[in-house]
């Protein structure tokens, strides 16, 4: 008999949430005519400007003010959205896109609804690029302690400010707060995150306080008002997270987190001149960076960029020991078209990179790809000391919600038990690894020595359940 503790599907509860049009999925544009677009490239000083206005937020004022900066440009592009939305229903009824829409700014054909659809999501992907920022002050303000952001998470996307019938409420509730209680309150609406309550409180002496703001207080909903209460025991009493399943639970490692973001770093530096960088990464992982101004300095033409980035990435992949059997074991994580999506992602506002950098990786300027081999990868944690298996399937579909890609066993001889016939009864405990975790060792580049320091740990714990596990000094991490 085997207990069994499972790594929640972080990856797949955040992923079930943001379902929406992906850049790949797009029918009438290329991702290089969404990054080419006017409204996009405009967006990326913007971003700059914010990233640099949220690193040197000290105060209550400074932090309102960025709020209200973030708010005034959400509004316009999700008023814009709204407008392109409105237009490309009435093309779709057989009528003229109506007066005071937003003028086009893609140079395409004004006839052609498809014109006005990519207006629309141009403007979607501008709204989660602005809402990343949002996300980095809400890492930020939390004190970079992540069970905040995984118990607050755990809700419905709420959908754009624009227009939403609570939102002078809100507003009302926050300037109220900073001007007349000298408190800091941070608009939930303004991330992608926190999704549970419409804004946290701080006011200095107490832990923060998630509230829901009613235009009529009466008309509060208990189930938001039972999700807020769980949020808040999960963090400060070790309760249960928000959800159905009492078993999920946040897991203190007791540990300090150990990066080697300095890779990522020095990578995209080099990729911002050379267009094209690919280095290993220890702890059997590739990462590859593009970077589109830096592709135009070198004059790259298509053919020398793909001759480049395969030799590139093939080099890379060799020296980390993770090219044989690429097709049927590798597994990647990347950048490309991911802002504001999973919740659970540490924003790129917060990573230890220069603001342009950051605004690249956000707008998909610069695209960053790990990359690493599962049955390599469970041989690491086996020469850890960890009885590692890999159990997915060979092949190179993509992971399915709730899939279990890695098990970890550890027996508990001193308990075992002599049968008869000679056999013998040890009982055992099995960790089960999904995306999320994957997810996390790669694209925040964990150091191998941390990530199987952490799994022993939750093992050691001998806790039935979906742990949720966190380190102790991401403060020290990020930015």
């Amino acid at each position: 008999m085997a207990s069994t503790a499972r790594k929640t599907a972080a990856g797949e509860r955040g992923d079930r949430h943001t379902c929406r049009m992906s850049l790949f999925h797009a029918d009438s544009y290329s991702p290089d005519d969404m990054v080419m677009h006017p409204r996009h490239q405009a967006m990326q000083p913007v971003l700059v400007q914010l990233i640099q206005q949220l690193r040197v937020c000290e105060s209550v004022e400074a932090g309102a003010d960025l709020q209200r900066a973030l708010l005034t440009r959400l509004l316009e592009v999700e008023k814009d959205r709204w407008e392109f939305k409105r237009a490309v229903t009435r093309m779709h009824n057989g009528k003229q896109p109506h007066r005071g829409v937003p003028e086009l700014q893609s140079g395409r054909d004004p006839v052609d609804i498809a014109t006005w659809r990519f207006e629309h999501d141009v403007c979607e992907r501008l709204a989660r690029q602005l809402r990343s920022v949002g996300d980095a002050l809400a890492w930020r303000v939390f004190g970079f302690h992540r069970p905040f952001i995984l118990a607050l998470c755990r809700n419905q996307s709420p959908g754009p400010m624009y227009g939403k019938a609570g939102l002078p409420a809100e507003l009302e509730h926050f300037e109220r707060a900073c001007k007349e209680d000298g408190a800091f309150a941070l608009l939930h609406d303004l991330t992608n995150c926190l999704r549970i309550g419409d804004i946290t409180m701080w006011d200095g002496v107490h832990p923060p306080r998630t509230e829901e703001i009613k235009t009529n207080p009466k008309n509060s909903r208990s189930a938001q008002l039972r999700r807020i209460n769980q949020a808040r025991a999960a963090v400060l009493d070790g309760g249960p997270l928000p959800g159905d399943n009492a078993s999920e639970l946040l897991y203190d490692l007791d540990l300090p987190l150990r990066t080697h973001l300095d890779v990522l770093r020095d990578a995209l530096e080099r990729a911002a001149t050379d267009g094209i960088y690919a280095t290993p990464v220890p702890g059997s992982r590739a990462l590859f960076v593009v970077d589109q101004y830096g592709c135009v300095q070198q004059g790259m033409s298509s053919k020398q960029f793909n001759e480049r980035l395969q030799h590139a990435a093939s080099s890379a992949l060799q020296r980390a020991g993770i090219a044989a059997g690429r097709e049927d074991y590798n597994i990647h994580v990347t950048s490309l078209d991911s802002t504001a999506r999973d919740p659970l992602r540490v924003p790129w506002a917060n990573y230890p990179l220069h603001p342009v950098a950051c605004a690249r990786l956000i707008g998909d300027y610069a695209v960053a790809t790990v990359e690493t081999s599962g049955p390599v990868l469970t041989r690491l944690l086996q020469a850890a000391g960890l009885d590692a298996r890999w159990v997915r399937p060979p092949g190179n579909a993509d992971l399915q919600q709730g899939e279990v890609i890695m098990e970890i066993h550890q027996q508990e001889r001193l308990r075992s038990v002599t049968l008869p016939g000679g056999l013998t009864m040890t009982p055992g405990w099995t960790l089960q690894m999904r995306r999320s975790e994957l997810d996390r060792y790669l694209i925040e580049l964990l150091q191998p020595g941390s990530w199987a320091a952490g799994i022993k740990h939750v093992l050691a714990a001998r806790q039935a359940g979906r742990p949720w596990p966190h380190y102790r000094n991401e403060h020290e991490i990020w930015v």
